[in-house]
């Protein structure tokens, strides 16, 4: 039997070579539909979802557990990879092209099958906590050049280890959730006292996110296989950031309010079997790491990444960065060996943000702050706007792929819309 990922495979389902959603790729998420379909778990192939959930009634599919795929996916995730792996398998076997099991089968392809205009995409699953790092040496070096000199740009703790906070769940949020300007206490450098109103510098930071599949005890600590082995797959992260409230809040405990308020991910989970094909190493680390977070296999991801700003009142959109999820220093596995290495517990539904990627190149900057130099080079947008820092009315979407050979594997994206603040 071919293996899932293999770049000759076809789908009876036809699927442009442009599309983020082929054969070899075959990412969960959540759906509903117009006509009262309740939410259940499905794959995108193509223009379609294809509904687990039916599969399972029809006895096509099965995960072990009745009803896996009439929830989210916490519950697949708790199966652990051999399922996940199994599964995967066997959907891409009842999709290939000379396999009439599926389609021949005229009755339940009119039940499985949804066109994804008419599906209505759900939180993929429920996250139980979140956590954001901050692991690209070049956004890191953007930031600290900015407020700290070239000199000091990187804080002395940086090149040694995985440096994150802890967020909140409750505030993740799905692709096309609109966003409220967040309020909190505002202390420009030229002002004496701190006032409470809107955020004036509202942001974006491009990441991606982890989605944590299994378990690990409080009081132990993960190898690289295990850490690795615990990671489910991928989404496309917006970790949205009030500047000027974050100014004045972080120290000395870093960020708080300033990035509560909203986190947006992609519907889809691209699944870390789907990427292993695009994985390479990552940047040469120096120092060299201790010994608990040091890699044996590469632990990073050939993703492209781009992020497209439309202005309120504009008719389209523009790109404003283009950047890639491989220059990231720390990896995903080392971001979770280190955040259990303490004796951490990690829960199933656990969300890990990359923390926002940056390139070499202006270009290739992850957040306004960086673009915009801090509001000194304000972006020029088409139609003659520009912007430093969002504006109400303002939409930004985020999209990634992975380029195969005459096939991509996509994340599709995540949008966010800002609305003005109560």
């Amino acid at each position: 039997m071919p293996h899932p990922n293999d770049p000759s495979l076809r789908s009876f389902i036809d699927v442009d070579p442009a599309s983020d959603f082929p054969i070899q790729n075959l990412p969960y998420g959540v759906f509903s539909t117009k006509d009262g379909r309740a939410p259940r778990s499905g794959v995108a192939i193509g223009n379609y979802v294809l509904d687990l959930w039916e599969l399972e009634q029809d006895g096509m599919i099965s995960a072990g557990d009745p009803g896996t795929f009439a929830v989210g996916l916490n519950a697949l995730m708790h199966l652990g990879p051999k399922v996940w792996s199994k599964t995967r398998t066997r959907i891409s076997e009842l999709l290939r092209h000379d396999n009439p099991e599926l389609r021949d089968n005229a009755k339940l392809r009119s039940r499985a099958f949804v066109p994804m205009r008419d599906a209505r995409l759900h939180m993929p699953f429920t996250v139980s906590g979140y956590t954001d790092f901050y692991s690209s040496r070049e956004h890191a070096t953007n930031v600290g050049v900015m407020f700290r000199g070239k000199d000091n740009a990187l804080q002395p703790n940086w090149l040694h280890m995985p440096i994150a906070y802890n967020g909140r769940a409750s505030t993740v949020v799905v692709s096309g959730t609109k966003v409220k300007r967040p309020r909190g206490q505002l202390k420009p450098p030229n002002v004496e006292l701190p006032s409470f109103a809107p955020c004036k510098r509202l942001d974006f930071e491009l990441e991606m996110g982890v989605v944590i599949g299994q378990p690990s005890p409080m009081g132990g600590m993960l190898s690289e296989q295990q850490a690795e082995e615990m990671i489910f797959g991928f989404v496309l992260l917006n970790d949205w950031s009030a500047r000027d409230i974050q100014q004045w809040e972080y120290v000395p405990l870093g960020p708080f309010l300033a990035k509560a308020f909203a986190t947006s991910i992609s519907p889809w989970v691209v699944t870390r079997e789907a990427l292993e094909p695009f994985r390479l190493k990552g940047p040469e680390q120096e120092p060299v790491p201790l010994d608990y977070l040091k890699q044996t296999e590469p632990q990073n991801y050939d993703v492209e990444l781009d992020v497209s700003l439309r202005a309120a009142g504009a008719n389209a959109p523009a790109s404003i960065s283009r950047t890639n999820f491989k220059y990231m220093y720390w990896s995903s596995v080392q971001q979770l060996m280190h955040h259990a290495s303490s004796g951490c517990a990690m829960n199933v539904g656990d969300l890990l943000g990359s923390g926002t990627i940056s390139g070499p190149e202006k270009n290739q900057r992850g957040s306004l702050l960086e673009i915009s130099w801090n509001g000194t080079e304000p972006v020029e947008l088409p139609g003659g706007a520009k912007r430093s820092f969002l504006e109400d009315g303002d939409s930004l979407v985020m999209r990634g792929w992975c380029q195969g050979n005459g096939y991509r594997v996509g994340f599709g994206e995540v949008e966010g819309t800002i609305l003005a603040a109560e």
